[in-house]
């Protein structure tokens, strides 16, 4: 009889907050067309190390399966990446999959990206409108400003970016790329831009655009292709308008 073909996995895990990181080992049946969830999902229908040792099933979030919902960004084989779209075949073996740094550990590959819900708080990225009652058609974009906004719309909250940029970590208070980025989508809406100025504001705070060091990591990092160092340099040149309209008293 053939012998089953393997895949090895690292897997850096964490029991709590608090806890200790380690690592362990394991072997899973090969399948065409794998991807790291399908991986963890063998090792959670029988946990067991590659020793024999039991364990208990490694923990980690999804959900669509297929780079909308951002929910299963960790760092596989070094990169920050979404665990979906990370297919077994393309990825060198071992397999070293590890939580993404940035953000606090809940347990394993589980992580709290509340650090950036906060700041789409901060920046206020949503278009407040009154729905109680029908406001009929919505404001038209024109077709070259709709087109690029789409590509700013992509963005599924992942924190990959977060996690590539040099300059977000628990001793910065840098607000990071993705925020940055929404704010412009949000000021370019005809309804949203009634709003420009608090965005504005909230981004020249601490934490805010100067934060950027300019490594251009989120940009090459991002899983959705946005071009978050164009929106940085826009949002860079809107503060910079905003700071002299205030100074001169407009």
């Amino acid at each position: 009889m053939a012998e089953t073909k393997k895949i090895k996995l690292i897997v850096t895990r964490q029991d709590g907050p608090d806890s200790k990181p380690y690592t362990e080992e394991f072997e899973v049946p090969y399948r065409p067309n794998m991807n790291v969830i399908s991986a963890l999902m063998e090792i959670q229908r029988n946990p067991q190390t590659a020793s024999g040792g039991k364990t208990t099933p490694v923990c980690w979030e999804s959900n669509c399966l297929e780079e909308v919902c951002g929910a299963c960004s960790m760092v596989i084989n070094g990169k920050p990446r979404q665990a979906c779209s990370a297919l077994i075949d393309k990825l060198e073996q071992p397999v070293r999959v590890a939580p993404m740094s940035t953000f606090p550990i809940v347990r394993d590959l589980v992580i709290s990206r509340q650090r950036m819900f906060d700041s789409l708080k901060r920046v206020k990225a949503w278009i407040p409108i009154d729905g109680t009652y029908d406001l009929g058609p919505g404001p038209r974009l024109a077709e070259s400003k709709r087109q690029w906004a789409y590509e700013l719309s992509k963005c599924m909250t992942c924190g990959v970016c977060l996690e590539a940029c040099p300059n977000v970590n628990d001793r910065s208070s840098f607000i990071g790329p993705a925020p940055i980025s929404q704010a412009r989508l949000f000021n370019t809406h005809p309804t949203g831009e009634m709003n420009k100025h608090e965005r504005l504001e909230a981004l020249m705070e601490d934490g805010g655009i100067e934060g950027c060091g300019n490594s251009q990591n989120c940009v090459q990092s991002c899983p959705k292709g946005i071009p978050l160092t164009t929106s940085i340099a826009a949002i860079n040149a809107e503060t910079t308008k905003h700071l002299f309209k205030k100074w001169l008293g407009m």
